[in-house]
């Protein structure tokens, strides 16, 4: 086939981002090119629509197509880092809409409806200066913290979001002892899914000269461990987490004066998890 006449107006990358996570934490392959200079394109029409279909976003999958092709250079956005997406996302919406995001938010201190513009630069510039803290020193372990891919991220957030709306069903139950009964069942099932997160999260556990990857070992250790080493463990998964997320925007209500923190998700997909 002849090349297309068109193809000199085919759209072009907007801006270049560097990876935050080096490329370290992603498959072999799946990232082409330089990991400093990662190519974004402004979102197609296409892109626009599949970001609109509910059951495809709810899924993560139409997230994963808009990430596979306004950053061809990723080649399975399933295994992304979860250390790149949140500036994968804010790179995609900049190189499409532009720097300033329109957000609304509702004053806790007098219910005023205010309006703001956020600079989503700074959502880049903080994801950029971002370190990863992979190691927890226990007395006779040397721990080895990973971050979770989007894929399991998105499975993770998709169990929590079908608990949600069991949880909600309990309220339509008559029988009170029933209620309670399945109230207890469900909160063991979110605790059993957070365990999850953390055993995921634990890469390797070095012990007596020995680096132990086999996941099968690593998860009867954590459910057998003492709970202060467990701790130590879930506090540096937190930590990690807690600074691998976009930051608080302050803000000043426009009635009140009072002050305001904006929080943002820029994950189209979890607009029907967190709802």
């Amino acid at each position: 086939m002849s090349n297309n006449p068109l193809q000199q107006y085919f759209r072009q990358p907007k801006i270049y981002v560097s990876l935050p996570s080096q490329g370290v934490y992603n498959a072999p392959g799946m990232i082409q090119g330089d990991v400093n200079k990662i190519p974004v394109y402004g979102m197609t029409g296409m892109d626009e629509i599949m970001a609109r279909t509910p059951d495809a976003l709810l899924t993560g999958e139409s997230t994963v197509k808009i990430i596979e092709s306004c950053c061809p250079s990723i080649k399975n956005a399933w295994d992304l880092s979860s250390l790149d997406t949140e500036l994968i996302f804010s790179a995609i919406r900049i190189a499409t809409y532009g720097n300033k995001l329109g957000v609304s938010s509702t004053c806790q201190h007098c219910d005023h409806s205010n309006s703001y513009d956020i600079d989503l630069s700074f959502i880049i510039e903080h994801f950029s200066n971002c370190k990863f803290d992979n190691q927890v020193v226990l007395e006779n372990l040397i721990v080895k913290i990973q971050p979770l891919t989007y894929k399991r991220k998105s499975e993770f957030a998709m169990k929590n979001f079908q608990l949600q709306q069991k949880l909600n069903q309990v309220d339509f139950m008559e029988n009170e002892d029933e209620k309670r009964l399945k109230i207890v069942e469900l909160f063991k099932e979110m605790g059993n899914i957070q365990n999850e997160i953390y055993i995921q999260c634990v890469e390797s556990v070095e012990a007596d000269n020995r680096v132990v990857t086999e996941r099968p070992f690593i998860t009867e250790w954590l459910l057998n461990c003492d709970r202060a080493v467990f701790d130590k463990i879930k506090e540096q998964i937190e930590k990690n987490q807690k600074l691998w997320s976009i930051p608080d925007f302050p803000a000043i209500c426009e009635e009140c004066k009072g002050e305001i923190k904006l929080r943002l998700d820029l994950d189209q997909s979890n607009f029907f998890v967190l709802a």
